[in-house]
């Protein structure tokens, strides 16, 4: 009896443990799971086996089918009527007919989450946009994410969907590309059009890629109204790496308000018992 006391005793307190650790970090995403990504070991988690619609984080997955299949990148592509939004008739500064390289249209579809480009770059994939979104699928399985499924390259559709677990380790794949590092976390970029002489500037839809307080390596935000706002980082925090995924965030702001409160956890409390 006094044996299975002292056992209840150490689980309690070590299941108490990990209850202090999740309620000392209190987010507004509906789903999110924080990962030490040099260990793979999970630091907290909320609702991280929920399947969710995840908009353009998607474009991460189209960024890692178009990077292996090793196309050229300054092959000429043009955006074509095919790559138009009739689903959620979004804006684009890309106009049918303009020409980009694949290096360029990638870097838009990365930094400032353009829907034209990610959908062009699955249309001129061998097999076209219907082979790409099988390659995006047989990637998922690869990696072990087995409750994602992708229908397009853009993520307009809400019939992509993730969870958090699994969006952890997209992101530590997407991370291995040397390329999605750079343009996923890229502050801004003027884009040439030859055909009519003039740049237009794009931004990073991550504010927080222009923030001197967070060292970013991969970064991707998505928007639907089936999805909420959500966002996806691989940075350093006390000089860990850490993954961070945020799903279905209310309000325009609380992404970012949800990645500052976990790098302030991690500061503040969880490093410093770390290191006690």
């Amino acid at each position: 009896m006094k044996k299975l006391i002292v056992a209840v005793c150490i689980t309690f307190a070590f299941t108490g443990s990990a209850f202090a650790q999740q309620v000392g970090l209190k987010l507004k995403s509906q789903a999110a799971l924080i990962m030490d990504a040099r260990q793979e070991r999970i630091l907290f988690d909320k609702n991280p086996d929920k399947v969710m619609p995840i908009a353009s984080i998607t474009k991460l997955m189209t960024a890692m089918v178009v990077l292996d299949a090793q196309l050229p990148l300054n092959e000429e592509i043009f955006i074509e009527e095919a790559d138009v939004d009739i689903l959620k008739n979004t804006r684009s500064r890309l106009r049918v007919g303009t020409s980009l390289s694949r290096e360029e249209m990638l870097r838009l579809a990365l930094m400032s989450s353009e829907n034209r480009a990610a959908a062009a770059l699955g249309r001129s994939y061998p097999g076209g946009a219907r082979g790409f979104v099988d390659a995006m699928n047989r990637k998922a399985f690869e990696l072990g994410m087995g409750n994602s499924y992708f229908v397009d390259s853009t993520g307009l559709n809400r019939a992509n969907v993730s969870t958090a677990r699994d969006l952890a380790k997209l992101v530590s794949a997407a991370y291995d590309y040397e390329l999605i590092r750079e343009f996923s976390t890229t502050p801004a970029h003027a884009v040439e059009f030859g055909d009519d002489d003039h740049s237009v500037q794009f931004v990073n839809s991550n504010n927080l890629v222009r923030s001197s307080s967070w060292e970013i390596g991969v970064s991707k935000t998505g928007f639907l109204s089936e999805a909420g706002r959500c966002l996806v980082m691989q940075a350093k925090i006390t000089g860990r790496p850490v993954i961070i995924v945020l799903l279905d965030s209310s309000g325009k702001n609380t992404r970012l308000g949800d990645a500052n409160r976990v790098r302030k956890w991690m500061e503040i409390g969880f490093a410093r018992k770390v290191r006690g």
